[in-house]
């Protein structure tokens, strides 16, 4: 594998799981994290995500290797993110029942009961960051097919990626900031829940041969649309639709399919032939 492709989607990789440290930084400086700009951003990396999938990576997939290839391809993609979420379910986020705010019975036993009750909110938050990363592993691997196609489709991935790990980050520290009380724990357990990504590019730049027959890596990059719309529309919408609302979140799905297919247009026009597949 080129090293220069392996470079950046590394970098890219890291940029997008890193994320998962800007949503520790919502909780420890800030315990009640804001749920409506975590619900917009959460509707805009939604719109981000779908435009990539459809209008980029299976309509390329399609183009290239025919209309009932490429969604036979799409589709393994669906099925495949479909099985992880089945039997590896990411763990749910709810910052609204702050575990901070949950007080202790009435009795000689309070101390006692808040201390389990810390020890069960640290235990969840090992639990979670277990659950992320292993969400993160394939998205690692998304992010190396995009880059083996062209830098513009390494670099959307990432930052649509990136903005559906902040969240993820929160999910993390919340709980383990309640449990510990150290800011710099609930930091580095974010943060460290987002490395698996990077761990996925490095699994798969393995796997690969150094020289991909055109049509198999159109088809992997269709199943990358198909893993990215099942993300989309499982767990990024729902959260969005959650914490800002359904009229605001939808506002921003546009405006994020909006961004997108002007970054598609402007990259592929402005970046060198030299640097894309």
């Amino acid at each position: 594998m080129d090293r220069q492709v392996f470079h950046r989607a590394l970098g890219l990789s890291l940029v997008g799981g890193l994320s998962t440290a800007i949503g520790a930084l919502f909780v420890v400086l800030n315990p009640a994290p804001n749920l409506k700009m975590l619900g917009l951003l959460q509707g805009f990396a939604a719109g981000l995500m779908l435009s990539i999938s459809f209008l980029d990576l299976a309509h390329n997939a399609i183009n290239s290797i025919g209309f009932l290839k490429g969604n036979l391809w799409f589709f393994a993609g669906v099925l495949f993110f479909g099985f992880i979420v089945k039997f590896i379910p990411e763990p749910a986020f709810s910052p609204q029942a702050d575990p901070s705010e949950k007080k202790a019975d009435d009795g000689g036993s309070g101390k006692d009961m808040m201390r389990k009750h810390r020890r069960q909110v640290l235990f969840s938050g090992i639990i979670t960051a277990v659950g992320i990363s292993l969400h993160n592993f394939p998205e690692g691997m998304a992010v190396f097919l995009g880059s083996v196609k062209g830098l513009h489709v390494g670099l959307n991935l990432a930052v649509a990626i990136a903005l559906h790990n902040i969240p993820e980050g929160v999910a993390v520290a919340l709980p383990i900031y309640f449990a510990t009380k150290s800011k710099w724990q609930a930091f580095y357990m974010a943060a460290g829940s987002g490395l698996a990504e990077p761990v996925g590019v490095i699994a798969v730049a393995y796997l690969f041969p150094s020289s991909l027959n055109p049509d198999i890596l159109e088809g992997l990059l269709g199943s990358v649309g198909g893993v990215m719309a099942f993300l989309t529309l499982h767990e990024m919408l729902p959260l969005a639709f959650d914490y800002c609302g359904q009229k605001r979140a939808v506002k921003a799905v546009f405006l994020g399919m909006a961004c997108m297919s002007a970054s598609l247009y402007f990259l592929e026009i402005s970046l060198p032939k030299e640097i894309s597949l």
